[in-house]
């Protein structure tokens, strides 16, 4: 199994830390003791969540050793954990955090709801998720993907369908008494049609690419993005605009008691 490459993660920070900097602001709790940060990466959401909690115990876990290495270089002041985020035990935080994780780990729903479940009186969950299965940047990899020179394409790591909100609130509630659910469409301004590439090849592409040898790595690659040219034209302005949805999610358990 290919692992998580933190530089290739890593091109756009600043566009990729919008959304965990948006989900921490609305998060409950005042001052939690101890903070899960599930599928950390390198350290960029476990570092706002210090910001936001300069107090707490925050523990990062992520599977890949290499993005466990720069969070450790990132943020020393936490303590970082080579780790399964669907089956982590997380009983004893008071705040599990799951930034851009969940749509990796199998069967998430149940994962959503055992995490709920380990919730402490006055705990919370909060993630989110991108809900882009739908936008040309990831319907043009399975059209690529489905091209005969790509034909019998065995994906590993394949990452899971994102459910209704229905969904996650059953999932949620109970044992959470409280749950906040919302979608919020992101429109990045990139400088070309290589920039979505980019993008994606550090996160949504991964499967298909660590599925190919090196020749048709490429050919796969320069399918993409042809068609990516096309479906994502630049502006008058000389800008590319990326449209990008992410579902949210902020549950907490007994907040009376907090």
């Amino acid at each position: 199994m290919q692992l998580w490459d933190a530089a290739r993660y890593d091109r756009f920070e600043a566009e990729r830390a919008r959304p965990s900097r948006e989900l921490i602001a609305r998060i409950p709790l005042r001052e939690p003791r101890r903070i899960l940060d599930l599928g950390c990466g390198s350290g960029l959401s476990t570092t706002q969540l210090r910001q936001a909690f300069p107090k707490a115990e925050i523990v990062g876990v992520d599977l890949s050793p290499d993005m466990l290495k720069a969070a450790a270089k990132r943020l020393p002041s936490a303590t970082f954990r080579q780790g399964d985020a669907g089956n982590y035990d997380s009983r004893g935080f008071d705040l599990v955090f799951a930034n851009a994780l969940l749509h990796w780990v199998a069967d998430h729903l149940a994962v959503v709801a055992r995490l709920a479940a380990a919730l402490p009186q006055g705990g919370t969950l909060a993630f989110q998720v991108p809900d882009n299965e739908d936008e040309p940047s990831h319907r043009l990899m399975r059209a690529v993907a489905a091209m005969p020179a790509f034909a019998g394409l065995s994906l590993g790591g394949k990452r899971e369908t994102i459910a209704a909100f229905a969904d996650y609130d059953a999932a949620l509630a109970p044992p959470c008494d409280e749950v906040d659910l919302w979608r919020t469409v992101y429109a990045h301004r990139l400088g070309s049609p290589d920039d979505v590439v980019k993008w994606v090849e550090g996160s949504g592409l991964r499967p298909y690419l660590d599925s190919l040898d090196a020749d048709k790595r490429a050919a796969f690659l320069a399918a993409y993005r042809q068609a990516v040219a096309e479906a994502y034209p630049t502006q008058r302005n000389g800008a590319l605009l990326f449209a990008f949805p992410r579902l949210f999610a902020v549950a907490s358990r007994g907040l009376t008691s907090r």
